[in-house]
């Protein structure tokens, strides 16, 4: 199998090489790719009602969010293959819906060209694995399947691979962990069960790709807690050296011995989860995916960059500093934090997305961002205004060793924060006493507490927390494998969910 993985790299060598080219002149690339959706643009019904007739002309596009852009997008349960919208040229292939932290669920539409760019950051990415990471030698992969919980008929992707060129599709099939039907049940505890039972099959599984950390933990979680049912289904399928690991307390790099990349997210609100897969396989490459949204590609973690590069030569970038003035990709410097806009080829322009990212250094002469998260993220029910960044901190002075995920909700009536934690070594009385006080460092928090306007926060700790708040937004229609869990909830929680909460107590 090795020399096949071999073949491989040097099947992705001239997309990696071209890519490394233009980290060369982050400048002219860029320049490049925004002459080429600008051209987009002008071709379209949109760039028409603006009046965009060429690059010169740029200054005079908005920028958007997605419910300026909502009666341009089109309807996506109307959708037919190959139609036309009047954001691009291009003819639709299928709307994906994201499944992000903050408000509703977005369509976004996506052509070829926009697929194509996907194509091109995995092209490159693999290649750095190939040639700069661990030595593969099965190729066997488990990419994120999710389950339709919600029973949706909407077009949409139906695994990460969708994401991919057909050849590049046809090319890894072979090496799939892909259990047959598995992405068609709408049943949450037959999905992770038939998904167990593949993933315990794949004795040489060797790669990893899922989006939150939380979703590999619950599938871990459900087979320590059903061992003995899946080893009697598993008789004669695998070895009994693989029947005899399956146990109560799983030695998970025993399992899986040839397993040495997990690629996830692993920042901003995924670095607690992140770190729980560290040390659940100590040995195992835990790759951060880079800023990778539904809308575009945006950065690819390299190890060769020891960081994570923006797509240059597919998405035209803007960032917007803290006073609101533009910047061009090279423009920017070392450990300042910016907002992004993009621009990518399936019809969106100067669109601003809300992801935060630092600037960490340069590769070649390109700077390498850092996600930090979203923006604006501010929870404000009676005036506290507690930004993200804030609660990050606060509930790091908390000092929750040994949790792994953590969110903080507020709930509208009576107003009041939740503190929603999988495990913690102290009582939740004592941690919410701690909570009240790291929040009241912040000035309007303080009043709103003394005013009486917010009662005393509370705190549930259990570890089928990351699970519970998983599926309850799969069946409104996130993505499971995609969700994910915000450090801080700018949202009130429905009563609905705060009800399945308060059952686990």
């Amino acid at each position: 199998m090795r020399p096949i993985i071999q073949l491989f790299g040097q099947i992705l060598a001239p997309t990696a090489r071209r890519f490394e080219q233009a980290l060369d002149d982050p400048e002219s690339t860029q320049i490049s790719v925004q002459r080429e959706i600008c051209d987009r643009l002008i071709a379209s019904p949109y760039g028409k009602a603006l009046g965009i007739n060429s690059l010169a002309d740029w200054e005079g596009v908005p920028i958007v969010d997605y419910d300026t852009l909502t009666p341009w997008i089109g309807k996506p349960e109307k959708h037919q293959k190959g139609q036309l919208i009047p954001l691009t040229p291009e003819p639709i292939l299928f709307y994906e819906k994201t499944s992000g932290s903050s408000g509703a669920v977005k369509w976004i539409p996506y052509t070829q060209s926009l697929r194509r760019s996907f194509n091109q950051m995995f092209c490159v990415w693999a290649h750095d694995l190939i040639v700069n990471g661990p030595k593969f030698s099965t190729g066997k992969l488990y990419a994120c399947i999710s389950p339709q919980l919600n029973q949706t008929n909407s077009p949409s992707l139906q695994d990460d691979l969708d994401y991919l060129d057909g050849w590049l599709r046809w090319f890894l099939r072979p090496w799939l962990v892909m259990p047959k039907g598995l992405n068609k049940l709408h049943d949450a505890q037959q999905f992770k069960h038939q998904l167990a039972l593949a993933l315990l099959q794949a004795e040489t599984l060797e790669i990893i790709s899922i989006w939150s950390p939380s979703f590999l933990q619950v599938h871990l979680k459900y087979i320590q807690e059903n061992h003995e049912l899946l080893r009697s289904e598993l008789q004669g399928q695998i070895s009994e050296h693989r029947l005899q690991l399956l146990k109560e307390t799983i030695p998970w790099a025993q399992l899986w011995p040839n397993l040495k990349l997990i690629s996830c997210w692993d920042s901003a609100n995924a670095a607690d989860q992140a770190r729980g897969l560290r040390s659940l396989f100590p040995h195992v490459l835990i790759q951060g995916k880079g800023l990778l949204a539904t809308e575009a590609p945006m950065t690819i973690p390299l190890i060769a960059a020891q960081g994570y590069v923006p797509v240059i030569d597919e998405v035209f970038f803007e960032f917007e500093d803290e006073t609101g003035s533009l910047y061009k990709l090279h423009e920017l410097c070392i450990g300042k934090e910016y907002g992004i806009i993009l621009s990518q080829k399936g019809g969106l322009y100067r669109y601003r997305i809300g992801d935060r990212i630092r600037v960490t250094h340069w590769y070649r002469n390109t700077p390498c961002l850092e996600f930090l998260g979203r923006h604006p993220a501010v929870s404000d029910l009676v005036g506290e205004k507690l930004h993200e960044s804030f609660v990050y901190d606060a509930l790091n002075s908390l000092n929750l060793s040994g949790t792994h995920f953590k969110s903080l909700v507020p709930v509208a009536q009576p107003p009041h924060y939740i503190l929603l934690l999988d495990t913690a070594q102290e009582t939740p009385e004592f941690i919410a006493q701690q909570l009240d006080a790291a929040l009241s460092q912040s000035h309007h928090y303080h009043r709103a507490r003394s005013l009486g306007q917010l009662a005393t926060p509370k705190v549930f700790i259990s570890p089928q927390m990351p699970e519970l708040l998983s599926l309850h937004r799969a069946h409104n229609g996130s993505i499971w494998g995609g969700i994910k869990h915000p450090i801080l909830t700018i949202s009130p929680i429905s009563l609905e969910l705060l009800q399945q909460i308060t059952k686990l107590f």
